[in-house]
C-alpha cells in the first residue's frame, strides 16, 4: 500500500491547486483522477470533428480566481477584459433596439438614455455598481483568509444599506428600488440566477449568494476570458503540481474512503493508498456515497449549455449595434425581468418555458488563440449559451426530447433578435453536420460525475461562518479545517472542491483553503 501525507480524490482545478500547495510545502501528494484527463469541468476540448478550435466545453469565464493563487504557484496563465459588459437587445414601440454596457462611462450613459429615454437610469446603475464594487472590494480577499465569522464580515463590508440588500432581504427589493425599466431589472438580476433555479424574491436567499459570488470576483466583480480557454488554466495546475513532486494519476476512480480521523485508506481502481489526509474535491453527496454513509439528495443543477462554431457572426435587427459589439460581452436574450419571472414559473409548474431566457458571450473576440490558423483566417467565431430555468427535473421523464425542445425554443428566441437565423452562421464539421452541441444538467452528471448537474456541486452558502450569531470568535468548532470552511465530520478528511465553504466557481479557492488547514496556516 503507498503511503502519501494527503490523497486528493478529483483531477480538477481545485484538486490541483490544493495539489500543487502541498508538494510545494514538501507533502507527499497524490491525484486520482477517475476521467483520463485532468481539469473536471474546466477543460478545452476540439468539439466539433475536423475543426480546429478549441472550445471550454463546460465551465467558460474566470471571476473568481484570486491573482495570489496565480502568483504563488507561479502560473503560466493569463486572462483578458472584454471590451463590453453586456448588450440587451429588446423591442420597443415594434422595432428592435438594445442596452450596450461598455467599459466607457460615456457610451454606456448615452446607451441608457437612448433605450430608457433619460439618463435616470444611468445614474442608478452608476450608484448601484458603486455598492458591489465597494463590497467586492472588500469581501473578496476574505475568500483566501479564514472563514470570518457573519458578525466579522458585516464589519469588514462596512456599510449597512449595503449588507441590508445583498445578506439580509431578497435582491429583487434592491434590484426593484434601484431601477425602474424592467430591462435593466433583468440584466442586473441575471447574475443571481446562474446555474440557480430561484426567483428574484425567494426567502431562502439563494438567489442573494448566488449574485453575490458573480458580483465579488477579483474585488471588481469582472468576468474574464481564459486565454487559451478554460483548459490553459487546468493544465498549467497540473504542470505546476507535477513540478512541484505531485503525483498525479489519471483513469483511477475512486471507489472508497475508509478513516478513524487520525489516518485513512482510499481505495480506488488503481490500488488502495494509505495518507494523514484526504482532501475530496468532489460534492458532499459524492463523498458521503465514498464513506458509506447517507447522502444527501443531489442538488438540482439548472442550465442548458451550448457550444456552437460559427462561420461568421450574425447580423442584428438592432442596426445600431455592430455584431462584434454585441457578442464581445455578455448577450442577454429574453432576460427581462418580467421574462424571468414568467419562465420561472412554467419551469416550476414542470414545462418548458414559452420563452426560455439565456445568454450568450463569444470567446474568441476577446481570445482567438483558440481557433486553428484556418479558421482564425476564415472569420470562425465560438459561441457559449448558457441557459437559465433549466432545472434538471424538466429532462428526467424524456430527455433527449426535452433537451431539443427547449434547444429550439432557446435558439428561437435567439434569432428574433436576429437578421439571419443563426443556423445559417453554424460551420459544418468534416461529417457535414453543424458544429453545435446542447448539455443538460443529466449530460454534466453523466460526463463529469456532478450530482444533479449542479455546476456549485451544492447549493452555495454565504461567505462566513454559518450559526456563527454576531458573536466573537470561531464558530464551527476548532482545529484548522473549520477555520478554513473545508471541514466534514472525519477529522482528516476535508472538502477542497465546490462544495465547501466559498466554493463554487472557477476559483481554486476552496483548493487553497483546504491546503492551508492541511498546512496548519
Amino acid at each position: 500500500m503507498a503511503t502519501y501525507d494527503a490523497v486528493i480524490v478529483g483531477g480538477g482545478h481545485n484538486g490541483l491547486v490544493a495539489a500543487a500547495y502541498l508538494a510545494r510545502a514538501g507533502r507527499r501528494v497524490v491525484v486520482l483522477e477517475r476521467l483520463g484527463r485532468t481539469g473536471g469541468a474546466a477543460v478545452s476540448t476540439r468539439l466539433f470533428p475536423g475543426v480546429d478550435a478549441r472550445v471550454s466545453a463546460y465551465s467558460y469565464l474566470v471571476s473568481l480566481l484570486p491573482s495570489k493563487i496565480v502568483t504563488d504557484l507561479g502560473l503560466r496563465f493569463a486572462v483578458r477584459k472584454r471590451a463590453v459588459a453586456s448588450y440587451s437587445p429588446a423591442v420597443r414601440a415594434g422595432r428592435p433596439t438594445g442596452l450596450l454596457v461598455e467599459r466607457d462611462p460615456v457610451r454606456t450613459r448615452e446607451s441608457f438614455a437612448r433605450f430608457t429615454g433619460s439618463d435616470k437610469e444611468f445614474d442608478s446603475w452608476q450608484r448601484f455598481q458603486g455598492m458591489l464594487g465597494q463590497v467586492a472590494e472588500r469581501v473578496f480577499p476574505t475568500l483566501t483568509e479564514p472563514l470570518p465569522t457573519r458578525g466579522e464580515l458585516r464589519a469588514r463590508v462596512d456599510d449597512p444599506a449595503a449588507w441590508e440588500a445583498l445578506f439580509e432581504r431578497p435582491i429583487g427589493e434592491a434590484i426593484e428600488a434601484a431601477f425602474e425599466d424592467d430591462l435593466v431589472r433583468g440584466t442586473v438580476l441575471t447574475d443571481a440566477l446562474v446555474g440557480t433555479f430561484t426567483h428574484a424574491h425567494d426567502p431562502s436567499l439563494r438567489q442573494n449568494r448566488c449574485f453575490l459570488y458573480h458580483v465579488i470576483g477579483g474585488g471588481t466583480g469582472d468576468w474574464d476570458v481564459p486565454v487559451g480557454g478554460m483548459g490553459a488554466l487546468t493544465d498549467a495546475l497540473a504542470d505546476a503540481a507535477r513540478a512541484a513532486g505531485a503525483d498525479i494519476r489519471t483513469a483511477c476512480e475512486v471507489t472508497g474512503i475508509a478513516t478513524d480521523g487520525r489516518t485513512a485508506e482510499v481505495a480506488s481502481t488503481g490500488g488502495t493508498f494509505a495518507a494523514r489526509y484526504v482532501l475530496v474535491n468532489a460534492a458532499p453527496h459524492e463523498l458521503a456515497r465514498l464513506l458509506g454513509e447517507q447522502a444527501p439528495p443531489p442538488s438540482e443543477g439548472s442550465q442548458l449549455k451550448v457550444n456552437m462554431l460559427l462561420r461568421r457572426l450574425p447580423r442584428l435587427r438592432d442596426s445600431a449595434v455592430e455584431p462584434r459589439a454585441a457578442f464581445a460581452g455578455t448577450f442577454h436574450i429574453s432576460e427581462g425581468y418580467e421574462e424571468l419571472e414568467t419562465a420561472y414559473r412554467q419551469a416550476d409548474a414542470g414545462r418548458i418555458p414559452s420563452a426560455p431566457p439565456s445568454e450568450i458571450y463569444c470567446h474568441s473576440l476577446t481570445d482567438p488563440s483558440i481557433l486553428g490558423p484556418e479558421p482564425a483566417r476564415e472569420g470562425y467565431h465560438t459561441l457559449t449559451l448558457f441557459g437559465l430555468h433549466a432545472p434538471a427535473r424538466l429532462f428526467t421523464a424524456d430527455h433527449g426530447t426535452t433537451r431539443e425542445q427547449l434547444l429550439r425554443a432557446t435558439l428561437d428566441q435567439l434569432d428574433s433578435h436576429l437578421a439571419e437565423p443563426i443556423a445559417d452562421c453554424l460551420a459544418l464539421d468534416s461529417d457535414g453536420r453543424p458544429c453545435l452541441e446542447a448539455k443538460s444538467p443529466l449530460d454534466v452528471e453523466r460526463e463529469i460525475g456532478l450530482p444533479g448537474g449542479n455546476i456549485f456541486h451544492t447549493a452555495l452558502d454565504f461567505p462566513y461562518a454559518e450559526g456563527s450569531g454576531e458573536g466573537e470568535g470561531e464558530s464551527e468548532g476548532e482545529g484548522a479545517a473549520a477555520r478554513w470552511g473545508v471541514g466534514t465530520a472525519h477529522a482528516n478528511v476535508l472538502l477542497c472542491g465546490s462544495g465547501a465553504a466559498r466554493g463554487g466557481g472557477v476559483s481554486g479557492i476552496p483548493g487553497h483553503n483546504a491546503a492551508m488547514a492541511v498546512l496548519g496556516r
